[in-house]
């Protein structure tokens, strides 16, 4: 009889029409610190900075929510910025002959001084030089008195600045220190400034009777503008803030006159060359207050937020806004004790490094207004810090976007045992609230026992008759006291406000939430994964010492227990029920299940094998020593065998796709645990359902244990009395060609996730469906299964095998939305292999519905860094301190909404810019106009794949491991052959450039 092995179906316009309406890709607005930062400008008529960066890339960042991003098509370093009067257009100069750039307030002229120390001019907006009419170092050369050439160069024009009052008049500085004020109109030097130090930068004072330049001594100047003498030789006074020892160069400095009559001095550098050299300062002056900034990153740039109103008298400044290599940092100059202003944006995720993230969506209020109050009490519980009341100074644009209809949270964990709460429902990513660790442990950095003490506080510490008197500024702190403080994974039930947090060392806190600060001890349970074990010798770091005496914690998340897992390895999985008060962890060696609410261990497993025991003990252990104390290796059972026998037997490999080749068992890193699962499903029989644990390992073994719990109901009704938990192994399945488990899920009757723990209960989702047969989606980094429930038969799977070398290395359900019907809904399986790409499946039916080109198959470390929502969102990151905001959902999304009002001085009429992820439009003249020379990657075409959304996360980031390394390095030209080729202007969507 013939047997028909595959069905090719055709098109289904029906259903293609229901995929356009539940897929769509974009790459929506990128969260955190831009990477590398090398300009910044500010335009003070629409209140706009603007920020370039050395990879070529230029946002521009108003009120929040207001953002404008750009790219240039080739990697080059924005040097320098400069608004157009009234335009969201900057000019970028990426030639290193061009030091330095001055856009006249006409906004028909462009200076542009050189290396070579000429000064050329340029009309714009058409950016053409005017000939004939440049100034030359030999024409300054002849007006300079004879005893000043003395033969030496004047050396690269350093700064350029216009005359606040007169137009047309503007100083150039050269590096020897001769400062000129040429008249535009004339073509003449009116005056010369003789000065002796090499010049570093120039600044007017408002009225224009004198200007400020500072010098590489470490010093700056006063210098009167009058008329009469054409030269000036000594300025009106010289002073050398740190001297008199050696100091170094006054990169920058600000010159703001106040009402006081007492001008705000500010500058960067200057200090002692011997003692704090290495310091990355900006200091602030006004009479007798004296501040130094201390930063722990390179200072960029800064500038002051001051009344720019010809008709004011004064300066005024309200803000200074200072860009550093890390992060932006805001100090309120009207409050007493200049205190900084926390940011709506522009957050350092990359304080200290980020190890692991996790995604909270629908957040209960009473959850948030916690956590947020918590998180306000953080900045004002140190009588000693300063609080500032000064709302947000950079403030331009209108945020045209509707309110999120809910809220959500990112959690990162940090190299230096933080956790970092970050609120993402929106356009701008703010910090809610700050979970540390350390104070659990003893680490060698303790200053005292108590986290609330100012002392503990660096950005409170200042040391009292200190010269220059420091201050620690901003948040961005590389070092860790500790490696094994570092976070691993995360899991949070915001039903019940628990938190549990594993760590390098093996440490795994359940944390609760308290509105009140508590001194308590805290329990300690020890787990010995290997159950004394023999032949295996753990050579790694040694675990964390919990503190003996009662510790003082503040409002929000507390410890409550750590559970410690022997050896003490890294934790690779980690996953809460709160409803039944269970904790499962894993490691490299094996799992543990310990119950939080009776403080005692349920289940301790190994997950090594012999193999992989003699490959990390042979050092120390002879080999034959190790293989004679082997313990059996636990086979699967028949019926697995048999099931994955027939399902190979039914399907015949299709011609675009590979067979899988066998991995062997013996790898030192076989044991991992890569995932763990609660679920309420059949296991032992069809009629009793209970609470179940599944774990998966990098060899392919799936264990799954049935659980009985105290209080929770059966299958029959039945209610388990009072006592301890018990944990019973029910199956042992073992995939055939043993590739690394990523993800299990248990399907409820009708194929639908199992709600999270408490939604049921309390009536926040849909009761499971417990009246037909479960079954659980296995996903490996080979291929998706299907097997039902309790028989673990297999049912369906899908191969991900199209492309050599594709596997999968984050999985995730989600919930698709429909934009045509609002009752309408999928659950999809999204996959993300490592070649970047996005794969999105129907479940349980694993057909795949479309595929998208996501991450960069070079970007290991973003592939490694992703995390899904459960509504089709996404998160990777693009470099240590951004993440991109992805969105696989045509119906929910966030991007930027804004607009920003134009008054164009070269223009009669005004524009209204309104921007969305699609690109910019214009209303005003009725058009919208393709922008060239700067593009933004926003957009990706999508390309024949998978389905995408759904409703639990199963796994979120993890480490950087050496399979993702070997990806990296394999060869993958066969899968770039398969891969759709994509235009230029499908891959990149209409940039920001304004004309």
């Amino acid at each position: 009889m013939m047997k028909f092995r595959f069905r090719r179906q055709g098109n289904d316009p029906q259903r293609d029409k229901i995929k356009q309406e539940l897929f769509a890709f974009n790459k929506t607005v990128e969260h955190g610190f831009p990477h590398q930062p090398s300009a910044l400008n500010f335009d003070p008529q629409l209140q706009l900075m603007a920020i370039g960066s050395k990879s070529g890339a230029v946002k521009i960042y108003g009120a929040p929510g207001v953002e404008f991003t750009g790219l240039h098509k080739d990697t080059a370093a924005v040097t320098q910025i400069h608004f157009l009067q009234g335009q969201v257009r900057q000019n970028h100069f990426l030639t290193s002959r061009v030091t330095v750039l001055l856009l006249l307030r006409s906004c028909d002229l462009l200076c542009v001084g050189t290396e070579g120390g000429g000064v050329h001019f340029l009309d714009l907006p058409c950016l053409s030089l005017r000939e004939n009419q440049s100034l030359l170092l030999d024409q300054v050369m002849q007006s300079m008195p004879e005893d000043y050439r003395c033969g030496k160069s004047l050396g690269p024009v350093e700064s350029l600045q216009e005359h606040p009052q007169l137009p047309g008049k503007i100083l150039i500085g050269y590096s020897r220190g001769l400062v000129v004020l040429w008249d535009l109109s004339s073509r003449n030097a009116e005056h010369l400034f003789l000065g002796k130090q090499q010049l570093e930068s120039l600044v007017w004072e408002r009225s224009g009777s004198s200007f400020i330049s500072s010098h590489s001594d470490g010093g700056y100047s006063v210098w009167a503008v009058a008329s009469g003498n054409p030269y000036t030789h000594q300025p009106v006074s010289s002073t050398i803030p740190y001297g008199p020892f050696p100091c170094k160069a006054i990169n920058k400095i600000l010159w703001r006159t106040t009402r006081s009559g007492c001008p705000v001095v500010v500058y960067s550098g200057g200090m002692p060359r011997a003692s704090y050299g290495d310091r990355h300062c900006v200091s602030i002056q006004q009479d007798k207050q004296h501040v130094t900034l201390d930063f722990t990153s390179r200072v960029i740039d800064f500038f002051t937020v001051h009344t720019t109103d010809p008709e004011h008298e004064y300066d005024d400044p309200s803000a200074l806004v200072v860009l550093l290599e890390e992060e932006l940092v805001v100090i309120d100059l009207l409050t007493p004790g200049w205190p900084s202003i926390p940011p709506p944006y522009l957050a350092p995720l990359h304080s200290s490094a980020i190890t692991t993230s996790c995604h909270i969506d629908r957040v209960p209020a009473k959850l948030w207004d916690r956590l947020a109050i918590a998180g306000k009490s953080q900045g004002t519980h140190s009588p000693h810090r300063l609080s500032s009341s000064l709302s947000w100074p950079i403030c331009g644009g209108k945020n045209l976007a509707p309110p999120p209809k809910q809220q959500d949270l990112l959690l990162t964990g940090h190299e230096d045992g933080t956790v970092r709460f970050w609120d993402v429902s929106g356009v701008a990513l703010t910090p809610v609230y700050k979970l540390s660790t350390a104070h659990v442990f003893h680490t060698d950095c303790d200053l005292n026992d108590d986290p609330l003490d100012p002392r503990n506080d660096p950005d409170t510490q200042q040391e009292e008759e200190e010269w220059p008197p420091f201050r620690k500024v901003g948040c961005f702190d590389p070092y860790s006291d500790d490696p094994r403080l570092g976070i691993q994974k995360i899991s949070l039930c915001k039903y019940s406000c628990r938190l549990v947090v594993a760590g390098t060392a093996g440490q795994v806190i359940v944390l609760g939430l308290s509105d009140e600060r508590s001194d308590h001890m805290i329990d300690v349970s020890t787990v010995d994964l290997l159950q004394d074990l023999e032949g295996f010798t753990w050579k790694g770091h040694d675990r964390l010492e919990a503190r003996a005496n009662p510790t003082p914690f503040p409002p929000g998340f507390q410890p409550l227990v750590l559970v410690q897992a022997l050896p003490p390895a890294s934790v690779t999985a980690v996953t809460l029920h709160a409803e039944w008060n269970m904790v499962a962890f894993g490691t490299s060696h094996g799992f543990g299940l310990f119950d939080y609410h009776r403080r005692s261990v349920v289940l301790a497993r190994y997950t090594l094998t012999s193999a992989a025991i003699s490959i990390q003990s042979f050092r120390r252990i002879r080999k034959s020593r190790v293989s004679g104390k082997k313990r059996p290796l636990t086979t699967p059972t028949s019926k697995v065998q048999e099931a994955n026998a027939a399902l190979a037997d039914q399907e015949e490999v299709a011609p675009v796709q590979r067979r899988i080749e066998p991995r062997s068992a013996d790898d030192s890193l076989s044991g991992v645990v890569r995932c763990l699962c609660f679920a309420d499903t059949y296991l032992r029989d069809g009629t009793h359902h209970g609470p179940t644990l599944w774990a998966g390992t990098n060899s392919g073994s799936v264990y799954a244990y049935a659980l009985e719990v105290p209080g929770v109901c059966v299958g029959s009704g039945r209610v388990l009395g009072e006592g301890s938990v018990e944990a019973v192994l029910g199956k042992e399945i073992q995939l055939m060609h043993r590739a690394p488990v990523v993800s299990i899920a248990v399907l409820d009757g009708r194929g639908k996730p199992l709600p999270e723990p408490y939604q049921a209960s309390l009536d926040l989702a849909t009761a499971p469906d417990m009246s037909n047969t479960h079954s659980v989606l296995i996903a490996s980094e080979e291929q998706l299964k299907v097997f039902s429930l309790p028989k673990v038969s297999a049912k369906t799977k899908f191969k991900l095998t199209a492309h050599e070398g594709c596997r999968v290395r984050r999985v995730a359900m989600v919930t698709m939305y429909s934009t045509a019907q609002e009752d309408y809904c999928e659950n999809t399986l999204v996959c993300l292999t490592n070649l970047g790409d996005l794969h999105l499946f129907t479940v349980p039916a694993l057909r795949p519905q479309v595929r998208y080109e996501c991450i960069r198959k070079e970007d290991i470390s973003g592939i490694a860094s992703c995390v899904f929502t459960k509504s089709g969102q996404g998160f990777y990151l693009i470099s240590p301190s951004e993440y991109e905001r992805f969105s696989m959902s045509a119906k929910v999304t966030t991007e930027p909404l804004c607009s920003v009002q134009l008054d164009r001085p070269l223009e009669s009429q005004s524009r209204l810019i309104y921007h969305t992820h699609t690109g910019i439009q214009k209303i005003g003249k009725k058009r919208t106009r393709e922008p060239f020379g700067l593009s933004s990657p926003l957009l990706s075409s999508p390309l024949d794949s998978p389905l995408s959304m759904a409703d639990i996360s199963l796994d979120t980031t993890g480490d950087l491991t050496v399979e993702d390394v070997r990806d990296y390095l394999a060869t993958v030209d066969e899968a770039e052959n398969n891969l759709r080729n994509i235009t230029e202007e499908e891959a990149h969507s209409p940039g920001i450039l304004i004309n």
